[in-house]
């Protein structure tokens, strides 16, 4: 079984900044693509930003020119540096990996998921 464990969230001014942080755990043979999506009230959820385990990156938008996502293949981790936040970066932020877990000689693809943290940009 696969963990994905968040951290780093909290309450910011507007033009502050947050490093949030994803550890995986478990039985992992490898990690493929990492992401950060997120939801606010009454939204869907929506791709932040996601990296390919070679370290190539796309953003939404939204999140261009202010966010940058990494990862550390060797913690099986992925981070997410947010600056310049706006009101409208509140939301739940969620981890996202695509994982290949093993159960004992068996190897299978996951789609695993963070319980989220909550980011709440307001003066």
């Amino acid at each position: 079984q696969v963990q994905l464990v968040e951290s780093g969230g909290g309450l910011v001014q507007p033009g502050g900044s947050l490093r949030l942080a994803c550890a995986a755990s478990g039985s992992i043979a490898s990690i493929n693509a990492m992401g950060w999506y997120r939801q606010a009230p009454g939204k869907q959820r929506e791709l932040v930003a996601g990296i390919t385990r070679r370290g190539s990156t796309n953003y939404a938008d939204s999140a261009k020119g202010r966010f940058t996502i990494s990862r550390d293949n060797a913690k099986n981790a992925v981070y997410l540096q947010m600056n310049s936040l706006k009101p409208e970066d509140t939301a739940v932020y969620y981890c996202n990996a695509g994982v290949t877990a093993y159960r004992g000689t068996l190897y299978y693809a996951d789609d695993c998921w963070g319980q989220g943290t909550q980011v709440t940009v307001s003066s």
